[in-house]
């Protein structure tokens, strides 16, 4: 059978989102590994594809998808699942966390991982800086999530869900240098949300196809590094 979606991933990279956001879907996809050591995410197929040169992308019927909460957000639309629809309420509330994790959250992470790339100098002070962002930010998603929504750490798993999950484990783990600086458990609607999720069916097919540990989001462990350019 000819599969709806190929995904461009590297292991613990960005595009694991997109492979729990595929597998929560139950749509047929197949990968193809992008080898970060080699920079395959530079060569020149990989750019005719993304021009970015980030990872992941997705190739769809309709074209290839890059940047991750556009894929999540295009994926939840198309199969009209994993986030609020176009005609609920809800979503206009809901749009405005996806992107603040995608727009604020997630960039400083790459602020923090990959701080030469922004700047000479003041590196550690520009990581620093990141820290403090990035610990306001799960803050205040930590009120969000216990607020009662259906479109986070509600009934059903969520687009929003999934990309926040993915954020908390880099968070812990990434740097090595700054291994577990930052702990799920400060957050305890954040953990109960990512300790259900490592429950579910998915989670456990992301374990086995990329290697993480038992609990990837709530206790992960370091199998990984990060090397250049961000997921």
């Amino acid at each position: 059978m000819t599969k709806a979606y190929r995904l461009h991933y590297a292991p613990d990279n960005a595009s694991l989102i997109i492979r729990l956001a595929l597998l929560e879907l139950e749509v047929p996809f197949d990968c193809a590994l992008l080898d970060r050591e080699t920079r395959a995410h530079k060569s020149a197929d990989y750019l005719a594809l993304n021009p970015t040169g980030r990872i992941p992308a997705l190739e769809t019927p309709d074209g290839v998808m890059f940047e991750t909460g556009a894929i999540l957000l295009w994926l939840a639309d198309k199969h009209q699942a994993l986030f609020p629809k176009s005609d609920d309420p809800a979503r206009a509330h809901a749009l405005k966390w996806l992107f603040y994790v995608s727009n604020t959250l997630h960039a400083n992470l790459n602020l923090r991982f990959y701080p030469d790339q922004y700047t000479g100098e003041a590196r550690e002070a520009l990581r620093a800086g990141a820290v403090e962002n990035i610990k306001h930010a799960f803050s205040l998603l930590n009120d969000v999530a216990g607020e009662g929504h259906a479109w986070f750490n509600g009934p059903e798993v969520s687009i929003l869900d999934l990309y926040v999950a993915a954020t908390l484990r880099w968070s812990q783990i990434y740097p090595s240098k700054d291994y577990r600086q930052i702990t799920a458990d400060t957050w305890p609607n954040l953990l109960n949300m990512v300790q259900r999720l490592e429950t579910r069916a998915s989670v456990a097919e992301l374990i086995k196809a990329e290697g993480l540990g038992q609990t990837p989001f709530s206790n992960p462990e370091n199998f990984y590094m990060y090397q250049s350019e961000t997921a």
